[in-house]
C-alpha cells in the first residue's frame, strides 16, 4: 500500500490554504495547492493526489465542473467539497456527482480531520482491491432555482443522502410533520434522478374518497362503474418510465394497500373493471406525516407494505429543532415574496419569530412572512403585523376577552373553537385538508365543526383585518 498521503487543497483564498496546510502537515500529509480550477486540474493530472479538498466557489472553473472532470479521470480519488454557502442544490449536486463528503465553512476542526482520515482510508482500500467504484451521473443540466434551505447539520446530512440515493431506483419513504418540506425533498430526488426527464406524478392519498382514489391511481375501463363512459388511464400508467409520489401514504385505505403492494413487487396492476395486466416501470417515493412504523403496529398499514416502502428512509426535523436555520429561511421568504421592496425586521420582531414554536413548521413560517409582507405599510416588519399574535394560551385569552363579551360557557367554547379554526385556515391558505393536519384533527370532524359553527371560510379576510388593527 502507498503510505504517502498527498492532499490537494483547491481554494482561491491563500490564508485558507495555509491554515489547512498547517493543520494537516504535522499529521504526515504532503500538501499540494491550487488557487483556481485550471491549476487544480493541472496538479490533479501531474501529481495524482490521494485526496482532494475542493472549494465550490473558485475562479476559472467552478468547483462542480472541476469535480466532474476529476471524477471522469479517476473515480478512485475521494474529493471533499467545502463552501461557505450551505444550500441544498449544491450539496445534493456535489454528492450526486460523486463527492466523498460535503463540509460547510466554517467547519469544526475535529470533523474536518476525521473526514480527511476517512477519505485516505477509503482511497487506500480502493488502491488494494480496485473493485469499488462510486457512481458518476451524467452531465449536469440546468437546474431549477434552489428551494430547500438549511445549514443545520441534520439538513446537511439529508442533502447528502438525497444526492446518494437520487440516481438509484430505490423506493424512498419521507417522514416528517406537516409543513416540514417532504414534497420538496421528493422533488429534489426526482430532479436529480435518472428519470428527471420522465413523468413525475403526485398523488395525495388523504385528499380523495376511496373509490375516487382507486380510479385515479389505477384507472378504469369503460362501464366499470356508473359514470365510467370511457376508458381512463390511471396515474401509475401515466407515470410509466418516471416517478410516482404518494403523499400521506398513512391515509391510504387497506384495500388499496394490497394493490399498491402488487405494483411494488411486480410492477403490474389492473385497471378497475379490467382483466388484462398492465406493466409499468415506475419509481415510488412515499411520504407520511406520522410515524409510519407506529401506523403499522396499530394495524393501519400493512406490514409487508411498510417494509416495501421503507427501503430508504428520510426523516425531516421539525422547524423547532432547527431554529439555527430560522434567519436563513426568513431571508429566503422575504426575497421570495418581496423581491423589490426590501423589508427590515427589527430585533424585537425577530426575537418574536425565534421564540415562537412553529407547530406548522416551514409552511407556517412562509405563510407568516408572506402575510406580513402583504400587510406591511412601511419598510419595517413590526410585531403587530405578524399573524400569530395568539401563539400562547395567555395571548389567546387576552385576544378573545371573553369576560368583557359576557358569553355563556357553551358560547365561549364555540367562540374559541371558531377563532382557532379561522386562524388555522389563514395559516394554511384556506386549504381545509392542510388545516385539519395542522390542527391534528380528522378532516370530517373539521368539516362538521365548520358547519356547526356556521364558519364561512371567506371570513378569512375579516380576521386578517382584525390582526392588522391589533
Amino acid at each position: 500500500m502507498d503510505t504517502i498521503k498527498k492532499i490537494l487543497i483547491v481554494d482561491d483564498e491563500v490564508p485558507i490554504r495555509k491554515n489547512i496546510s498547517d493543520l494537516l502537515s504535522p499529521r504526515g500529509y504532503e500538501i499540494l495547492e491550487a488557487g483556481n480550477g485550471e491549476d487544480a486540474m493541472l496538479r490533479f493530472n501531474q501529481d495524482k493526489p490521494h485526496v482532494v479538498i475542493l472549494d465550490i466557489n473558485i475562479p476559472k472553473k467552478d468547483g462542480l465542473t472541476v469535480l466532474k472532470e476529476m471524477r471522469s479521470i479517476s473515480a478512485d480519488i475521494p474529493v471533499i467539497i467545502f463552501t461557505a454557502f450551505g444550500t441544498s442544490e449544491r450539496a445534493i449536486e456535489a454528492m450526486k456527482l460523486g463527492a466523498f463528503d460535503y463540509l460547510e465553512k466554517p467547519f469544526e476542526l475535529d470533523e474536518f480531520i476525521i473526514t480527511v482520515e476517512r477519505a485516505c482510508e477509503y482511497r487506500n482500500l480502493l488502491a488494494e482491491v480496485r473493485k469499488l467504484r462510486t457512481f458518476v451521473s451524467g452531465a449536469v443540466t440546468n437546474l431549477p432555482k434552489e428551494n430547500i434551505i438549511g445549514r443545520n447539520p441534520r439538513m446537511q446530512e439529508i442533502f447528502k443522502l438525497v444526492g446518494r440515493i437520487a440516481p438509484s431506483d430505490a423506493t424512498v419513504l419521507i417522514q416528517g410533520e406537516s409543513g416540514t418540506g417532504k414534497e420538496l425533498i421528493a422533488d429534489a430526488i426526482q430532479r436529480h434522478s435518472l428519470r428527471a426527464d420522465k413523468p413525475f406524478v403526485k398523488i395525495n392519498c388523504g385528499a380523495l374518497a376511496e373509490s375516487v382514489l382507486e380510479s385515479e391511481i389505477f384507472g378504469h375501463e369503460k362501464g366499470s362503474f356508473t359514470g365510467a363512459d370511457s376508458r381512463r388511464k390511471g396515474l401509475f400508467e401515466i407515470a410509466d418510465g418516471g416517478t410516482v409520489y404518494l403523499d400521506e401514504i398513512n391515509s391510504m385505505p387497506q384495500s388499496l394497500q394490497v394493490r399498491l403492494l402488487r405494483i411494488l413487487q411486480k410492477q403490474t396492476f389492473f385497471r378497475l373493471g379490467g382483466v388484462t395486466p398492465i406493466s409499468v416501470d415506475v419509481r415510488v417515493i412515499a411520504s407520511a406525516n406520522t410515524d409510519i412504523k407506529k401506523e403499522m403496529e396499530k394495524g393501519n398499514l400493512r406490514e409487508d407494505l411498510y417494509y416495501r416502502l421503507n427501503v430508504v428512509k428520510v426523516t425531516l426535523p421539525p422547524l423547532r429543532e432547527r431554529k439555527d436555520d430560522l434567519d436563513l429561511l426568513i431571508d429566503y421568504f422575504l426575497q421570495k415574496h418581496s423581491p423589490i421592496r426590501k423589508l427590515i425586521i427589527p430585533a424585537e420582531t425577530l426575537s418574536k419569530l425565534h421564540s415562537y414554536n412553529w407547530p406548522g413548521n416551514i409552511r407556517e413560517l412562509e405563510n407568516t412572512i408572506h402575510s406580513a409582507v402583504v400587510t406591511a405599510s412601511e419598510s419595517l416588519l413590526v410585531i403587530n403585523q405578524l399573524p400569530f399574535q395568539s401563539a400562547t394560551a395567555q395571548e389567546e385569552f387576552k385576544f378573545i376577552s371573553l369576560i368583557e363579551k359576557g358569553l355563556t360557557f357553551k358560547s365561549a367554547i364555540n367562540y374559541i373553537e371558531k377563532k382557532i379554526i379561522q386562524e388555522a385556515l389563514i395559516l394554511n391558505d384556506n386549504n381545509q385538508t392542510k388545516t385539519a393536519e395542522y390542527l391534528k384533527m380528522n378532516r370530517r370532524l373539521l368539516y362538521s365543526k365548520m358547519k356547526e359553527l356556521a364558519l364561512d371560510t371567506h371570513e378569512k379576510e375579516k380576521l386578517k383585518r382584525y390582526f392588522k388593527k391589533k
